[in-house]
């Protein structure tokens, strides 16, 4: 999966350290979703997920599924169409 890192420059990178990668790349709603909530569930408290998609409506459903969990989003990046989110357990 570090291949989907070529899509995101190096100013949108962080120095967080990412426990699990996710490629969502060409999946749609309800996807990414549902495979980005098996995963968080996999996390151990304080480990990150590095969720990468391109469904446009991924953007406010996984923002809505991290705050409906109580977890948190250390941060979100768009690029030429690709979304990138990093999410810590915090539970």
């Amino acid at each position: 999966m570090n291949q989907n890192r070529r899509f995101f420059s190096d100013n949108a990178m962080s120095k967080i350290q990412i426990s699990r990668k996710l490629d969502c790349l060409g999946l749609f709603c309800p996807e990414p979703v549902f495979q980005t909530r098996m995963e968080i569930d996999q996390l151990q408290k304080g480990e990150v997920l590095e969720v990468i998609a391109d469904d446009p409506a991924a953007e406010e459903d996984i923002r809505r599924l991290v705050k409906t969990l109580g977890q948190e989003l250390v941060e979100f990046s768009k690029e030429d169409g690709k979304l990138r989110f990093l999410i810590r357990r915090v539970r």
